[in-house]
């Protein structure tokens, strides 16, 4: 999931379905290809987002970032995340690209350093600029990397959903297996609850507020990641969010990272 993901669906856990097998049972991985295929053909998108951040004696710090995300037909999507404050984050800046089949891409530019760090990929399950998100949740939803059992049905926020357990099939995961809430009326990620690899909870993504745009595509105003073993959290909300905005792959370079404003 991408932060574009977070925010572009509940995706932290959206591109067209490759072609590859899905391992799971029918029913479970009919529901993961309806929640893509619902939120395919966005295009482009940009937001802003404010981070709240809290420790587990409740004290809290803000940030303020903006996230530019491009559909990329046949793969994963990609996602550049530019964080504005404050001073000690401010242009930190931070890229995905995310993929279907093979490894996430994902780079970093950290400016008290000056450089443009690549993150490995044995490292995607650790946070993400202090964050309870790992960077492992910062790529795009692709049902390929997954396979799916359905457990049954729940309700959540009030609506009915369907329960899958998503148990992740690509290396360095830092989940055992993560289980999700998709809502029957829209599609839309209701719920996650992320395993370690003990098979403990970890953590608990919350989404709500969601908003229709274009007709078609849902959108979580709101994502309350919390951390259920350090009792931290991590709230996004997004203030504003803008389709079919001027970008192409020219904005997704990483060798400007460093010239991101």
């Amino acid at each position: 999931m991408t932060l574009s993901a977070v925010l572009l669906a509940g995706q932290l856990l959206i591109g067209n379905l490759a072609s590859a097998d899905v391992m799971g049972d029918p029913k479970a991985i009919e529901v993961a290809k309806e929640r893509k295929a619902r939120d395919l053909g966005w295009g482009t998108t940009e937001a802003t987002v404010t981070m709240e951040l809290k420790n587990a004696q409740g004290q809290k710090a803000t940030r303020a970032l903006r996230v530019k995300s491009l559909e990329v037909q046949g793969d994963g999507d990609k996602a550049l995340t530019v964080f504005d404050s404050p001073r000690d984050v401010k242009g930190t800046a931070f890229l995905s690209f995310s993929h279907a089949l093979e490894a996430d891409e994902q780079w970093i530019y950290l400016p008290a350093l000056k450089r443009v760090k690549r993150i490995a990929s044995k490292n995607k399950s650790g946070p993400f600029v202090g964050s309870e998100f790992a960077f492992e949740d910062m790529t795009s939803f692709e049902v390929e990397k997954f396979s799916y059992e359905y457990v049954g049905e729940e309700t959540v926020n009030d609506e009915i959903c369907f329960v899958l357990k998503q148990t992740p099939e690509y290396d360095f995961s830092g989940y055992s297996f993560m289980k999700v809430w998709v809502d029957q009326s829209h599609y839309r990620v209701q719920k996650v609850e992320f395993y370690d690899q003990k098979g403990a909870l970890l953590k608990i993504l919350l989404l709500s507020d969601y908003k229709l745009f274009k007709d078609k595509y849902w959108r979580p105003m709101k994502n309350l990641m919390r951390n259920v073993q350090t009792r931290k959290s991590t709230t996004l909300v997004t203030e504003e969010m803008t389709f079919d905005t001027d970008l192409s792959d020219d904005d997704f370079d990483k060798n400007s990272l460093k010239r991101v404003r």
